[in-house]
């Protein structure tokens, strides 16, 4: 970490982490998003792995079937990534995310995420999808232009060639399906 020695990083998954844990990272994430972390947000932060140092940064890895072309793959999508306010800049987001990029690795077969902030994740060597968006549900399946900017991937493995330009489709569910 620029301007100080090395930052401890643990992987936690959300059954392991107290009650008390938990509240402290919602605190960090409410902050780190001015207050706009929704109830929602929270709940798909849930159920999968954190990537936590300290109570300075978070992200969060849940397990999702993504369909790429059709073809379903199990994809770590990454959600809730956040550095406190006073610590941002100064390369905490990107050491927690060269971790969460080996936990997508060791588990996954793609990594996927939904961001504003491109330019961050590109330097750790995320991706642009610049295919067609969708989100299923049930049988119906809905096109989601508004999300096809936000999406990036992490392609390695069996999916290092995966056509960015194919159709990308995830499950739906409440607040922002991306």
């Amino acid at each position: 970490m620029a301007g100080g020695g090395a930052v401890e990083v643990h992987v936690v998954r959300t059954g392991d982490l107290t009650e008390d844990r938990l509240a402290r990272i919602r605190v960090l994430l409410v902050d780190a998003f001015g207050g706009g972390f929704s109830d929602d947000d929270w709940a798909h932060a849930l159920g999968g792995w954190h990537v936590l140092a300290g109570d300075q940064a978070h992200a969060a890895v849940i397990e999702r079937t993504i369909e790429v072309g059709g073809r379903p793959l199990q994809a770590g999508y990454v959600e809730a990534v956040a550095t406190a306010p006073a610590l941002q800049g100064r390369g905490l987001g990107s050491t927690i995310m060269r971790r969460v990029g080996d936990l997508l690795r060791e588990r996954f077969e793609l990594g996927v995420l939904s961001t504003g902030r491109h330019g961050f994740y590109e330097r750790l060597g995320w991706e642009r999808w610049q295919g067609p968006s969708y989100v299923r549900d049930g049988d119906s399946v809905v096109r989601t232009e508004d999300e096809d900017d936000g999406i990036m991937a992490l392609r390695y493995g069996t999916t290092a060639r995966l056509d960015l330009a194919a159709s990308i489709t995830c499950e739906s569910r409440s607040g922002d399906d991306w």
